[in-house]
């Protein structure tokens, strides 16, 4: 696979950036023609902060967070909006807030769960979702399905890059959309296009990185 990553920045903060590489990648309920890397703002402290900004504006004024339920390795973000959210002196309806940052496991049949020493910290608390990256949604709605089981109240979703624009009728609020990657496509995996017209799969992606065939 001749790997050709490149900078995308967003165009309301620039600091803000993810990396693209075009292809043909599979993923656990689908198949895509580009693979997003947001390994950077995972990792890196001032890369995650300046998208925790992004990602919390819609929420300073308007949702109740206890919690947020990072998905995909996002807690590094998602400790930096819980800060931003709870920040003293703030516009924020959560300033002054103590807010948790978990995460789901997964069992052997693939639902999530929280542990007996977690589950208190969704069970009866407004939570935030937040991913790193959506496709079809699946996965989303698993972890709202997950929220709701152990009494939890989802006040908002929110993903570094979406393709979707809603979930189990809430607004996904992302930095980066098929707006900024037009020519972006999801393709379900009994029916794509580029296999059919025997393209092979360079990688299995998901929101951790990318494996080579």
């Amino acid at each position: 696979m001749d790997v050709n990553l490149r900078d995308l920045r967003s165009v309301r903060n620039p600091k803000v950036r993810i990396k693209i590489m075009q292809g043909h990648f599979a993923r656990s309920h689908s198949h895509v023609n580009t693979y997003i890397d947001i390994s950077t703002i995972k990792s890196r402290c001032d890369h995650a902060r300046e998208a925790a900004r992004m990602l919390t504006e819609p929420y300073l004024s308007s949702a109740e967070v206890d919690t947020i339920v990072c998905l995909d390795g996002m807690e590094v973000v998602g400790a930096f909006m819980a800060e931003l959210l709870a920040a003293p002196g703030s516009v924020s309806v959560n300033r002054g807030k103590n807010i948790s940052i978990v995460a789901p496991e997964s069992n052997q049949l693939g639902q999530m769960m929280f542990r007996d020493n977690t589950k208190r910290m969704v069970g009866g608390q407004n939570v935030l979702i937040l991913a790193g990256s959506l496709n079809t949604g699946k996965t989303m709605l698993q972890a709202i399905d997950t929220i709701l089981y152990y009494g939890g109240n989802v006040n908002g979703v929110c993903s570094i890059f979406s393709a979707a624009s809603k979930v189990a009728g809430l607004d996904i609020h992302a930095a980066f959309t098929t707006a900024d990657i037009p020519d972006y496509q999801v393709y379900p995996s009994h029916a794509c296009p580029l296999c059919k017209a025997g393209v092979k799969v360079d990688a299995i992606v998901n929101s951790y990185g990318y494996s080579e065939l």
